[in-house]
């Protein structure tokens, strides 16, 4: 069902019609929102969002453009199209451009071109000769192809001065002339005019149009018993986001912080609710290339590191500056230049320091006295849907990070099969998390890894050096279906493991994420892995540190 359908039935049903002003995509949406019948394309309230009079300064593409925004709902458009834009062949293609638009109805008045907004006090106020403006009406009903498409004539007569007498003859005048609906306008604050306009009217055929702004105290009720059809509160939108703005921003500017005007902001949800961020979404989970990966990062940066002091007595170890860059915000880049633009980060030792753009945080108050595990579950709410897992102190290749994305299995870690070959620095600190692998390929030299994942037999610190097949990143990836495996697993062991030995550690509350990795392979999950061959850095140490700082060149 087209608009001027939807509006030509309303005009059969009985009733009034009332429809709100708006100028623009959200006004529109707002008006649509409040539950009026349509919505009045005002050119009063374009031209003040624009910051000009409304004297025909504004082109009738600048006024269509606006009127093709507040189209973008299901609400039938009124536009209000000042005298048509010049005189007839200007109207021939007005209403061209406008049906074509999907608005409903257009609305003319009789001005001379340029008009005046009808309540300018003080400025020359001409109107078009009665013939001429019926022969821009006949021109309107001849060139619409949409015998639904609503012409509606308005006079000013009244606002000008002439008298009923004039009023009346240019109102007949008009709808003899094919006009759809009359409008009568006035700027009289009580309502006699608009009424004794009403009571006289002996063009039965066609409905009448008013608009109460000066006369603001009439119920919509009262005009439509008096023989008013259509009803348009005109530019309340505008006059009221002017108000709003105003007292908004003089606060702003006298307070000087953003939080003086919280009682007098929406919350930015209500925005994202208006502009549709949800269906947004939805498109993009349907339709965007699975190049974009949709998947958020969970970065653990809770821990105290002694292997750094004095660096770490004032900063934690994420925030470590390495060559203009903290740790922190070299792995945030490295998302986002795979496209992951979700990221949460779990503080705990000197959180207060730990400040990234664009990321979400969770704090681990308990730090001290838990281990990995908790920290992730910190971060619970972001455990839902497909997420990476990331230790904060390690900075990589892009290129692992393409690959952990590209793979297919439901939980996959990045293992270094350097370690195999001895590769391990030296003075690298503490037992490494080491992985074993069911049917692994053998490394050594010129080992390429293999591109599909391979399944991950054994995972954690107690795996003998000659078993292990390599080491653990530090990098991992659950998909949907992955995270409810780990976080189910996970609420089991809170009931079942709350107290005892858990794998490697003395308690679940002292858990790595390795111990609870090797828990969801003893209970059969497949966890797989991805080979790459060094490429990473895990910064423990003060000469972890240093060599950071000779390796990386920018």
């Amino acid at each position: 069902m087209t608009k001027a359908r939807k509006l030509r039935e309303l005009m059969a049903r009985p009733g009034p019609i009332v429809i709100i002003g708006a100028h623009n995509g959200l006004s529109a949406k707002i008006g649509e929102e409040a539950g009026f019948d349509g919505l009045w394309a005002s050119g009063f309230e374009i031209s003040a969002s624009y910051a000009v009079p409304d004297a025909n300064i504004l082109t009738m593409a600048e006024n269509l453009q606006a009127a093709k925004m507040m189209n973008n709902t299901s609400l039938p458009v009124v536009a209000d199209c000042d005298n048509g834009y010049g005189n007839a062949v200007n109207v021939v293609r007005c209403v061209e451009e406008y049906e074509a638009a999907g608005i409903a109805a257009i609305c003319m008045e009789d001005n001379i071109f340029p008009k005046r907004c009808s309540f300018y006090a003080g400025v020359k106020r001409e109107l078009a000769d009665v013939e001429e403006h019926a022969l821009k009406v006949r021109a309107a009903k001849a060139t619409q192809k949409d015998r639904d498409f609503v012409v509606i004539a308005r006079t000013e007569a009244l606002i000008a001065g002439w008298g009923m007498e004039e009023a009346l003859r240019r109102g007949r005048a008009y709808a003899d002339a094919g006009a759809d609906m009359v409008l009568i306008h006035s700027k009289s604050k009580d309502p006699d005019e608009v009424l004794s306009f009403a009571r006289a009217w002996d063009r039965p055929n066609t409905p009448l149009v008013c608009v109460p702004t000066i006369y603001r105290t009439t119920s919509v009720d009262t005009l439509h018993k008096a023989g008013f059809k259509l009803i348009i509160f005109a530019n309340h939108a505008i006059r009221s986001s002017i108000k709003a703005m105003t007292e908004t921003l003089q606060t702003l500017k006298r307070e000087m912080y953003t939080g003086s005007v919280d009682d007098k902001v929406v919350p930015l949800e209500r925005v994202y609710q208006l502009v549709g961020v949800d269906k947004m979404k939805q498109e993009e989970s349907s339709f965007l290339p699975s190049g974009s990966p949709g998947v958020t990062a969970v970065i653990l940066a809770a821990g105290q590191s002694q292997g750094l002091l004095p660096l770490t007595e004032e900063l934690p170890k994420p925030m470590l500056d390495l060559k203009g860059k903290s740790i922190l915000e070299r792995q945030i880049d490295v998302l986002n230049a795979c496209g992951v633009k979700d990221v949460a980060v779990v503080r705990g030792y000197k959180k207060e320091a730990i400040k990234v753009p664009n990321a979400r945080f969770y704090d681990n108050d308990e730090y001290a006295t838990t281990n990995e595990v908790v920290s992730l579950f910190r971060a619970s709410k972001e455990l839902s849907g497909p997420f990476l897992f990331l230790y904060g102190d390690i900075v990589f290749e892009r290129g692992h990070l393409e690959k952990l994305l590209k793979s297919p299995a439901d939980i996959s870690i990045v293992i270094d099969r350097a370690y195999a070959e001895g590769q391990r620095p030296k003075d690298a600190r503490g037992v490494p998390d080491l992985v074993a692998l069911k049917d692994a390929q053998e490394a050594g030299y010129r080992f390429v890894g293999a591109e599909a994942p391979h399944r991950v037999a054994r995972v954690g610190r107690a795996i003998p050096a000659g078993e292990a097949h390599g080491e653990f990143v530090g990098m991992a990836m659950f998909t949907a279906k992955g995270a409810r495996l780990l976080t189910d697993c996970y609420h089991q062991l809170q009931e079942s493991r709350a107290k005892g030995g858990f794998h490697e550690a003395e308690s679940l509350r002292n858990a790595t994420f390795t111990d609870l990795l090797q828990e969801l392979i003893d209970r059969g999950a497949d966890v797989q892995a991805i080979d790459v061959y060094k490429g990473w850095l895990e910064i423990d140490t003060f000469e972890d540190y240093r060599r950071a700082w000779a390796l990386i060149k920018e």
